[in-house]
């Protein structure tokens, strides 16, 4: 495993929310992976990329994979978005798994557990006050800040604190 802080951020298609996850962590070891190979080689949803960027996160770069074994000893933590996910996730991982897995909404200070997934909709939720962006920004917070000076949570983060 890396001796850097790690993540994973695992969804259905790999293009929406756990890219939107991955674009708001692209300062620490991050990658983001979907349980469904519909999209795997195709970058980020463009909705997304508008959400990033109307937060300051400009150029990022992705192209979409699909979770591997191999991730849960890479990364320290592997967060999927919703229940459906974290069940594909824990179906996957081997006994020698070294990450944690666990919901993304669960650093949510309003509990609410679950990003939903926005491909299907007119107005995405990944932008609203506790959608996938706001979600990372609160795992920063929380877990990282402990760490003085080692992370910072991304320059975008002032918007939900």
């Amino acid at each position: 495993m890396t001796a850097k802080h790690s993540v994973l951020f695992v969804c259905l298609g790999n293009i929406c929310r756990s890219t939107m996850a991955e674009g708001v962590f692209e300062h620490l070891v991050i990658d983001s992976a979907g349980t469904g190979d519909w999209y795997v080689g195709y970058p980020p949803d463009e909705r997304t990329m508008k959400v990033l960027k109307k937060h300051g996160i400009h150029g990022y770069k992705h192209k979409g994979r699909l979770i591997t074994q191999a991730d849960f000893t890479t990364f320290e933590y592997v967060f999927g978005m919703n229940h459906e996910i974290i069940s594909d996730i824990t179906e996957l991982a081997l006994a020698n798994s070294t990450a944690k897995v666990a919901l993304l909404g669960e650093f949510d200070p309003q509990k609410e557990l679950i990003i939903e997934d926005p491909y299907f909709t007119v107005l995405p939720p990944l932008s609203k006050p506790h959608g996938c962006f706001f979600f990372c920004v609160a795992f920063l917070a929380h877990h990282w800040k402990k760490k003085k000076n080692i992370y910072k949570v991304h320059p975008s983060a002032k918007v939900c604190m």
